[in-house]
């Protein structure tokens, strides 16, 4: 058994959310195609020396994170305890990259590593599809951080079909002076389709055809995310970074899920960097950062005795 396990675990971006009405659940049915891109969280577990479970965290805006049990890789840690019938007893440290409360999946992201960290570090051995059903009881974005490359996610996004992808995608992410909740910027797309009927949600053939090609051209013009005007209309100053992201270039900019971070499709790295260099020149934007894509899902990068 190891003493200490390091996970490596990518952001997503949503380069296609198509979103039904809300169900019965209030959950919304999804036709979601996920790709995981290079910035990452890093989750590593060691045994908590009291025994108790301990969650610290460093990085970017770390103190946004919640250090308790509402923490996602917190919750992982225990789901996988009660499923092995054994206490949480580690410390999960989270060295934060992947930007908070912005619509990459940065909390399912840590989720998703402290659930194969733990796995590994107590020897459980968990199939690969229990490790999935686990990530699906988290979160609906779980599954996918877990996954990585490029996914269909249907029902609320977590029954995932992979995606072939033929070539590398370029993306600046500007990250917003503040978040945005999830669940509110579902209820705001309630209320701006209310009384009107919503289609059932479909991963588009040309967008998928775009992925296989590796064409970047191609993806520019099918990016889509049904989201983005809810997101838009409770934080409006996001049109304003998205303007500025395609005035300097970019081939296409959405808001990345349910935001309030926004991607910018690009040509290749040095267009990214004048794109990047563009937004933050722009004071539109907290941050801008260069990512490839796609990238692995979460891995284990270092074990220690």
């Amino acid at each position: 058994m190891s003493a200490s396990v390091t996970v490596r675990v990518p952001a997503k971006v949503n380069v296609q959310l198509a979103v039904g009405g809300a169900r019965p659940d209030g959950f919304h049915d999804l036709a979601n195609v996920f790709l995981a891109v290079g910035l990452y969280d890093e989750v590593t577990v060691t045994p908590s020396p009291d025994g108790a479970l301990r969650i610290t965290c460093e990085g970017p805006d770390a103190d946004q994170v919640p250090l308790d049990e509402s923490n996602l890789a917190a919750r992982a840690a225990l789901a996988l305890a009660a499923r092995h019938g054994r206490p949480a007893d580690v410390h999960l440290h989270i060295a934060k990259d992947i930007p908070v409360a912005g619509g990459m999946a940065g909390g399912s992201a840590d989720g998703a590593a402290a659930l194969l960290a733990c796995d590994v570090l107590w020897g459980t051995n968990t199939p690969r599809p229990e490790l999935l059903t686990l990530c699906a009881e988290l979160g609906s974005d779980v599954p996918f951080s877990l996954l990585g490359g490029a996914a269909l996610g249907t029902g609320r996004g977590e029954l995932l079909t992979p995606l072939p992808v033929g070539g590398d995608f370029t993306w600046v992410f500007a990250t917003a002076h503040g978040g945005l909740s999830t669940p509110a910027v579902y209820r705001e797309f309630d209320r701006l389709w209310e009384g009107r009927p919503v289609a059932q949600p479909a991963a588009s053939p040309a967008l998928l055809d775009a992925l296989r090609a590796g064409d970047t051209a191609a993806l520019a013009e099918t990016l889509a995310n049904d989201l983005q005007p809810a997101a838009l209309s409770l934080f409006p100053s996001l049109a304003d970074t998205l303007a500025a992201g395609t005035d300097a270039g970019a081939l296409a900019a959405l808001v990345s899920g349910s935001g309030p971070t926004t991607a910018f499709l690009t040509k290749d790295t040095s267009a990214a960097e004048r794109v990047a260099s563009a937004l933050l020149a722009s004071g539109t934007c907290r941050a801008a950062r260069v990512a490839p894509s796609p990238a692995p899902g979460a891995t284990v990068i270092t074990t220690g005795e």
